[in-house]
């Protein structure tokens, strides 16, 4: 432990954000580093405790407490207290594949368990873990790291989020031949086009697809396995396909359907980030919210995002529709540390729509009941109502409550209520089996498909998740593939 005393005198500090009505001016990353000096002192507030909950990744009251990572935080708080980059950024990439991603825009379960956080703020461990990895980045400690011998195996695969990306480069660095196939026109998948530029900027993407072609992974875009090439062809030319498709068949407003002016929220977001990449925001190459009221259904991350995308394009008003009740603003008794804390927290884009229009855009406990339309059928307005909870079959579901309709102004209705698992055509492809909630199937605490030579990991296995699960996934796959391959495995 390098300093015994510091979370006694050092208090938490974040990395700070450029203003809200600053940043909404353009669409890149707006937090700043800390300088040198002040992010040693955030990394001496680590306790280094004999039971780290930080790095537990245990589920506690049902849902987990920590990272699924296992990181090493309190080993790289030290080092980085005292100096000692290299050593940190080596103890911190052991267990993480992408700190750079996971310190941008993971929601960091390790803060939420962290000691500190107990009776007081908890470290910054996010902002830490992007420090050292920024830093190793800036000072050249980070390059290629080509095997040294192939083992001559092939591997496809399919999917090239944050799960696919650390399943290859897992692989790639035992010395399998690795090929990511990935059906958009860049790798990345979630991390291209489903996470906005202003919480991660695509340099950082491609600047980490870069390092792994030049270790040897091949990259294989405009590529839709089971459209594109077959199943049959992969697994006759490959000894090993590891399937990272991610859930991203989104869950359908009914109400909405077939209304001019209504879209999935993973569109809106995927054709601001395409259209910035190609044309620089072009008008007309995007869906636009500019001068338009936009409705977002969907309280969690994917709709923040949508409030944050929709201010930046320009829109009139922006208003956020939540199914549930607004969380507690503290912990109660029944949600005690270290369990996630189930409480409301204001995101980037609800900051920047307050700071812009003088109001929360959420509201909580209501829905879209009916989509009225103008003379030209386009999208004119959205009749909203409120909800109560009530029992149903000893169930608590959220029931209308009558004569509490409203109407609001809506040109764009964005759907972010969530997502109902993988796409069906590249699984039936291969004739995987599905579970109940239609995700692939696997072994019991494992990622061997019913398929031979098959694997499953990330969003596709388990649902809708975090990119630090992703990662977690693609490395677990990866370990159990390269057993598969070989008899054994030494990958992490």
């Amino acid at each position: 432990m390098g300093k015994p005393t510091g979370f006694l005198e050092f208090d938490r500090r974040g990395n700070p954000s450029q203003p809200a009505l600053e940043r909404i001016c353009h669409w890149n990353e707006f937090h700043l580093m800390l300088p040198e000096k002040e992010r040693r002192r955030q990394a001496a507030r680590c306790m280094e405790c004999g039971v780290p909950f930080c790095q537990s990744g245990v589920e506690l009251g049902g849902m987990v407490s920590g990272c699924p990572l296992h990181n090493l935080v309190p080993e790289w708080n030290d080092l980085l207290y005292t100096g000692n980059l290299d050593q940190a950024l080596a103890r911190l990439c052991r267990t993480n594949s992408f700190p750079e991603f996971t310190g941008r825009v993971c929601p960091a379960l390790c803060e939420a368990a962290c000691t500190c956080g107990l009776h007081g703020d908890p470290v910054s461990v996010r902002d830490n873990e992007l420090a050292i990895i920024e830093g190793g980045f800036a000072a050249g400690m980070i390059g290629p790291r080509p095997p040294q011998v192939r083992t001559g195996k092939k591997v496809a695969v399919v999917g090239s989020g944050p799960a696919g990306l650390a399943a290859a480069q897992q692989l790639n660095r035992r010395g399998h031949l690795v090929t990511v196939f990935e059906r958009d026109d860049r790798p990345g998948g979630l991390l291209m086009y489903g996470i906005p530029n202003m919480k991660l900027e695509k340099q950082i993407v491609r600047r980490r697809v870069e390092l792994m072609a030049a270790e040897g992974v091949e990259f294989c875009t405009d590529c839709d396995v089971g459209k594109d090439v077959s199943a049959q062809t992969l697994l006759k030319e490959f000894d090993a396909v590891i399937l990272c498709c991610g859930a991203k068949k989104p869950r359908p407003l009914p109400q909405a359907e077939g209304v001019q002016g209504v879209y999935f929220a993973v569109d809106f977001l995927a054709s601001s980030t395409k259209a910035l990449r190609d044309t620089g925001l072009e008008k007309g190459t995007y869906i636009d919210a500019a001068g338009k009221d936009v409705v977002i259904v969907g309280g969690g991350d994917t709709g923040n995002d949508c409030v944050g995308a929709a201010v930046r394009h320009g829109c009139r008003s922006v208003v956020q529709l939540e199914i549930q009740a607004k969380a507690p603003d503290a912990r109660t008794e029944e949600n005690p540390w270290p369990q996630w804390p189930k409480i409301s927290k204001t995101d980037y884009g609800q900051s920047e729509a307050i700071a812009l229009f003088g109001a929360d855009p959420r509201r909580y406990q209501t829905m879209v009941k009916e989509c009225r339309t103008d003379e030209s059928g386009a999208l004119a307005r959205v009749v909203t109502v409120r909800l109560e909870p009530r029992k149903d079959n000893g169930r608590q579901v959220m029931a209308e409550i009558p004569g509490s309709e409203e109407e609001l102004p809506c040109q764009l209705l964005l759907v972010a209520a969530g997502f109902l698992g993988p796409e069906d055509y590249t699984a039936d492809a291969f004739g995987v089996a599905r579970d109940g909630r239609s995700n692939v199937s696997t072994v019991p605490g494992g990622h061997a498909t019913t398929v031979k030579k098959v694997f499953a990991a990330g969003d596709m296995r388990r649902g809708q998740s975090l990119v630090v699960w992703a990662i977690a996934e693609g490395r677990a796959a990866a370990r159990e593939t390269d057993e598969y391959l070989m008899g054994y495995s030494n990958l992490d």
